[in-house]
Formats: structure tokens, C-alpha cells, sequence
């Protein structure tokens, strides 16, 4: 059996998530990764207790879903809630982070973020990222990676 590098483990971890999503416009996930060492993970969908997506809809303002959480969101705010440190890390996300995740990960001290597609990707949230000295880069999900899972019995 081949070996899974790195960045397709983290990338399928995030994948995975993805699948928990309440929300019915896009599935996100995220991994924050620290030490090659998983110390959160996310999806995009309501508060805690609240009413998901996926049973009452989206609540549309400018043209954008208010009630969700987006999942790198969500996985920063399980390090905060937990006393987890984020400084150094690295984030592994489905979609490309909007501007307001950007920030977020940047005033967090994340210091890499890894995307797999392309999904509005912000010109701004690029020259934050920059200016912050934050790697981003592309890493397309290799779907080859699930059929390994077949194989392991």
C-alpha cells in the first residue's frame, strides 16, 4: 500500500469534516495542524444549539448566509475555547478563506494555510496574507486517497 503524504492526510482530514456541514449553499472544513499533530478541526454550520441551515434554510443578508460559522472560524474558536495555542500553526481548508477567516487566522498566528479549491478568493485577503507572511498554498484534494481507504481491511 502506498503512503499518504503530509498534506493529503491534513487535507483529507478537513474533507472529512466537510461532510458534517450544516449548510446547504457549500460543505467547508479545516484542520489546524501544529507539529504535524491535529489540535482542531471545523465545519461550517450554526452556533451550538442553534437552528442548522439544513432544517429552517439559510438567513440571507447581503447575500450571504449570517447564520453559519465558517469552519476555519470554528476550529480557531475550539483552540480559544479549550486553551489551546494556534501560534505556529498551520490550517488545512476544503475552500479558500474568506476575508474575515483571513484575518482571523492571521490575528490567530497561523502561519501556513493550505487550500484545496479556489472559491472566491479574495485579492485583499491575498495581500493580507502577505503582508502577515503567511504561506498559502494550493493543494488539490487528490480523491485517490479515499480509494486507499478501500483497501485497508
Amino acid at each position: 500500500m502506498e503512503r499518504i503524504t503530509w498534506h493529503q492526510y491534513f487535507m483529507a482530514q478537513s474533507h472529512l469534516l466537510a461532510l458534517r456541514s450544516t449548510c446547504t449553499r457549500l460543505a467547508v472544513g479545516a484542520t489546524i495542524v501544529r507539529d504535524k499533530r491535529i489540535i482542531a478541526g471545523g465545519y461550517n454550520g450554526s452556533i451550538a444549539g442553534g437552528a442548522h441551515c439544513m432544517d429552517e434554510g439559510c438567513y440571507i443578508i447581503d447575500n450571504h448566509c449570517v447564520r453559519t460559522i465558517h469552519a476555519e472560524m470554528n476550529a480557531i474558536l475550539q483552540c480559544a475555547k479549550f486553551g489551546v495555542p494556534t501560534e505556529g500553526s498551520e490550517i488545512y481548508v476544503t475552500h479558500f478563506p474568506c476575508l474575515h477567516c483571513c484575518k482571523a487566522i492571521i490575528q490567530s498566528g497561523i502561519s501556513a494555510v493550505y487550500y484545496a479549491k479556489d472559491y472566491k478568493n479574495h485579492p485583499y485577503a491575498l495581500e493580507l496574507f502577505q503582508q502577515a507572511n503567511v504561506l498559502v498554498r494550493h493543494v488539490p484534494f487528490d480523491k485517490n486517497v479515499l480509494s486507499l481507504l478501500r483497501h485497508i481491511d
